[in-house]
């Protein structure tokens, strides 16, 4: 049988196990762990989804294709879950939102389960509202780095740049050339501060990185920086069983 095209809604294998976080204020968060089928990870992404308030959620289109194809691709556990107060088809998260001050509790709880877990080499992948969390509240010395797609850089401010230097772990950032809040020339000159950031600017990508063009160079990037022994392009086709979503989600 010839190889299947992966599409927007290839579903490739995985263990994937419906998880719930425990906050130090008490909450439940709901969310989702996906691990490779018949190899243990080499690395783990923990993805903080964009702002609920405008449709983000576990399920926005990138993080969710990331946790479909990157177990089988890549070998990468993959983390999603609901920050406080948002709800998704998995559920919803206790709380409420809190403009990324309380959801500094959320992350730590996403760490937690991953330790707990005893899974490898954790990453941060953060888009949009959750690059912010990132910056914030990602400075864990069980993060070995951050991949941040469409930072918008507005709640996350110098002081947040310049603890993530003094830091010093590794940070990416993928802009898109026509982002709605942050392009790459002035990406450049706000992470210019930050000795050890990448910022890499995205021809004719937008905010949301709709379509499977920029969603392959996003998971590309993601994985050339969390696992470079990995080669890309990642494949576009799949020799085995492939499932499919039956419908499109979470495009914020």
């Amino acid at each position: 049988m010839p190889p299947t095209l992966i599409r927007s809604m290839s579903v490739l294998p995985a263990v994937r196990e419906e998880v719930e976080l425990h906050t130090a204020d008490g909450l439940t968060l709901v969310g989702e762990l996906a691990l490779p089928a018949e190899r243990p990870p080499r690395a783990t992404l923990v993805t903080l989804h964009p702002l609920p308030t405008h449709g983000g959620f576990m399920d926005s289109h990138v993080l969710r294709k990331a946790a479909w194809r990157l177990p089988a691709l890549a070998d990468l556990a993959v983390l999603r879950f609901n920050t406080r107060g948002t709800a998704s088809p998995r559920g919803r998260s206790q709380g409420e939102f809190d403009g990324g001050r309380a959801e500094g509790h959320d992350v730590a709880a996403a760490l937690d389960l991953v330790t707990a877990r005893g899974l490898p080499h954790v990453w941060l992948v953060g888009w949009s509202f959750g690059t912010e969390l990132a910056l914030m509240h990602g400075r864990d010395p069980r993060v070995e780095g951050a991949v941040l797609l469409s930072p918008p850089l507005r709640r996350a401010g110098d002081d947040d740049l310049d603890a993530w230097a003094a830091f010093g772990r590794p940070l990416v950032a993928l802009v898109p050339e026509h982002d709605d809040y942050l392009q790459p020339p002035e990406a450049r000159r706000r992470f210019a501060r930050v000795a050890q950031a990448e910022v890499i600017g995205v021809d004719g990508a937008k905010h949301l990185w709709v379509g499977e063009t920029s969603v392959r160079r996003v998971l590309d990037e993601i994985v050339a920086h969390v696992a470079p022994q990995v080669p890309v392009p990642l494949p576009t086709t799949w020799d085995g069983e492939l499932g499919s979503a039956t419908s499109e989600e979470g495009t914020a």
